[in-house]
């Protein structure tokens, strides 16, 4: 008991370090701002971020958006420092952008099984309502804010692209904080992922050929060897090499999400100037289809009958898209980093959305959960008498 409490203590202590050097951090960039010294105003920045994802890291409590936190740590090196995510010692960053993306499409493989394709047949009526909606109402609405907000060109086609790609592991991870159905959230991104290089190339070539001609064999290769091809490999390391994906599932998920903060940052970097020119239109654009993807895909799916926590299982996986993939393609298929800008801004955004939206609907849970062991507990005691 003595030791926990003191270990408490020591992780207590430690969190109040890391705020007070995060402030500390904060209030020196703005001093710096201000002296118009914007090295150091980034530094400070930096500092400050990576300082508040650590105290996050190191709490219980706010564990859950300590990865939306480094990104943003991430993001803010890339706007500061543009040049240490371009190149190093000649060799261009963005020739990493696909290893990246294939290595974190691998982890998110050792985490499937074949039974996750087979549960479809058990529950296919609720696989088949969020599938619809992930490539009607995502893609749909990625073209709608793109024209509402005003976006052009390649901005515009990343924002839809997007939109029309399959479900990423975040959305599972965010359906297990929930409490919701995480076999559900499974089985769909598995699915969504199996179909992508047929449903992506098919809504960019409706929604997004008005802005950039759109050549769908490209990017059906491309999905193959970029997604599947590392999904498929880590399918089947999970599958008969179970003991090493164990081992790899410690280090994997670390390993993962340092890969999409280090394509978040090349993104940010290759296109900073694109991005200042358009960072409230496009961070508004994304606000309102992330936020979209929620409501359309919970409200759908309890207007197709499906029951409160599959609805909400529904609701996470459509509205939050695999960011990574968007960015490989833009890289990829349609050369062009503004068109990976989107994803860089609105799958930050759905991060830390998510990590809230699963928390609210956990504590949900908690009476419903509780009202259920009470009324468990009553019916034992009725029957012993």
């Amino acid at each position: 008991m003595e030791a926990s409490q003191s270990k408490r203590s020591r992780g207590l202590d430690a969190t109040r370090f890391l705020l007070a050097i995060s402030g500390s951090a904060v209030a020196a960039a703005l001093a710096f701002n201000l002296a118009d010294m914007n090295d150091l105003a980034g530094i400070g920045v930096t500092l400050g971020l990576v300082s508040l994802a650590m105290a996050a890291l190191n709490s219980p409590h706010f564990r859950r958006v300590s990865f939306a936190l480094w990104v943003l740590a991430f993001a803010a090196c890339a706007m500061f420092f543009p040049k240490a995510f371009i190149s190093w010692g000649g060799f261009e960053m963005k020739q990493a952008v696909i290893p990246l993306v294939q290595l974190i499409m691998f982890g998110m493989g050792t985490t499937l099984a074949f039974g996750d394709f087979a549960r479809v047949m058990r529950i296919p009526r609720a696989v088949l309502i969020g599938f619809g909606l992930q490539y009607t109402v995502m893609p749909l609405m990625g073209w709608t804010y793109a024209t509402l907000f005003g976006l052009q060109g390649e901005v515009a086609v990343g924002l839809i692209l997007y939109g029309s790609c399959a479900g990423g592991v975040s959305s599972n991870v965010v359906t297990f904080i929930a409490g919701a159905n995480l076999a559900l959230s499974v089985t769909m991104t598995a699915c969504s992922t199996l179909m992508s290089p047929l449903m992506t190339p098919v809504a960019m070539k409706v929604l997004a050929g008005q802005y950039l001609p759109i050549e769908m064999a490209p990017m059906m290769i491309s999905i193959l060897k970029m997604i599947l091809v590392p999904v498929l490999a880590g399918l089947l390391v999970n599958r008969y090499l179970h003991r090493y994906a164990t081992w790899a599932s410690r280090w994997l998920p670390g390993v993962s999400m340092g890969g999409i903060c280090a394509v978040i940052a090349i993104t940010i970097a290759l296109s900073r100037d694109d991005l200042i020119a358009v960072a409230v239109p496009l961070l508004g654009a994304a606000i309102c289809h992330n936020l979209t993807g929620y409501t359309v895909g919970y409200w759908s799916a309890r207007a197709f009958g499906l029951n409160r926590i599959d609805s909400q299982t529904v609701s996470i996986e459509v509205g939050m898209q695999n960011g990574g993939m968007a960015t490989g393609l833009a890289f990829d298929v349609l050369q062009s980093g503004a068109a990976a800008v989107p994803s860089a801004v609105e799958g930050p955004w759905a991060a830390a959305t998510g990590a809230g939206l699963a928390s609210y609907w956990r504590r949900l849970h908690r009476p419903d959960q509780a009202s259920t062991e009470t009324s468990r507990g009553r019916a034992s005691k009725s029957t012993t008498t």
